[in-house]
C-alpha cells in the first residue's frame, strides 16, 4: 500500500492591515482569526481524510493548525512534536517588518530565497541538515501504509522539496496550503501550494 505524507503550512499569524513582521522560530506567535479560519478550512478539507500519523513543530501556530485538522478526525492519531519542523531563525530580519528586511538583504536575496531557497546572509540555517532530516523522515514512513499529516512553517516545509526525487521551481508554501509526497517506492512531490476551495 502506498503512503503519502500531507505537508500541511499553519494559518495566518496576521489579519489585514496588521504590520506583517518575517516571524521565525524565536517568535511564538498564535493564529490570527483569520489564521483560524484558514485551520477550521484545513479540518473541512481533510475531514474525510484518515491519518495514520501525526507530526507538527514545536510552536503554536503550528500546534494550533494541526490540532484543529485532527479535531475533525473520526479517530485521531496523537499529534507528535517534531523540532526540526520549528520554523528557521531569520537572524537579524527576525520579527522585522518586510520592508526592514529587503533594506537589508536586498530583494534579489529575498527572492532567491523565495524561489530557489539560497539563504541570504545572517539567516541561521543549514540547509543539508533539513534535507537530511525530511529524508530520514520520509523513510520512516514510507513504510507505515497510509497517509501522514506534518504541520510546519514555510522555511521547513520548502526543504522537503529538495529531499524528494523531483524538482519543483516554485519553493514557497503559502499560509492554509499543503502539498502532498508520494513515499514509496521513492518519495515523489505530487502537488505543492494547494489550498483548500473556499465554500460558495
Amino acid at each position: 500500500m502506498t503512503s503519502h505524507l500531507y505537508i500541511v503550512r499553519h494559518g495566518n499569524t496576521f489579519d489585514k492591515g496588521d504590520i506583517v513582521t518575517r516571524v521565525g522560530g524565536r517568535t511564538d506567535m498564535l493564529l490570527s482569526s483569520s489564521g483560524h479560519a484558514q485551520a477550521e478550512l484545513l479540518a473541512q478539507h481533510f475531514a474525510g481524510t484518515t491519518f495514520a500519523s501525526a507530526r507538527s513543530g514545536p510552536l503554536k501556530r503550528t500546534r494550533d493548525t494541526a490540532k484543529a485538522i485532527l479535531a475533525a478526525q473520526a479517530e485521531a492519531p496523537d499529534l507528535a512534536t517534531e523540532l526540526f519542523l520549528r520554523e528557521i531563525d531569520y537572524g537579524p530580519d527576525e520579527n522585522r517588518p518586510e520592508d526592514d528586511v529587503v533594506a537589508r538583504i536586498g530583494k534579489t536575496a529575498l527572492e532567491a530565497w523565495e524561489h530557489a531557497s539560497i539563504v541570504p546572509p545572517g539567516w541561521r540555517v543549514d540547509p543539508a541538515a533539513l534535507v537530511g532530516n525530511w529524508q530520514q523522515l520520509f523513510s520512516e514512513l514510507a513504510d507505515i501504509p497510509g497517509n501522514h499529516l506534518i504541520v510546519t512553517s514555510n522555511g521547513i516545509a520548502r526543504f522537503a522539496l529538495a529531499a524528494a526525487v523531483t524538482h519543483r521551481p516554485d519553493a514557497k508554501l503559502a499560509t492554509g496550503a499543503y502539498g502532498v509526497v508520494e513515499l514509496n517506492p521513492d518519495p515523489v512531490v505530487v502537488s505543492w501550494n494547494l489550498r483548500p476551495p473556499v465554500a460558495a
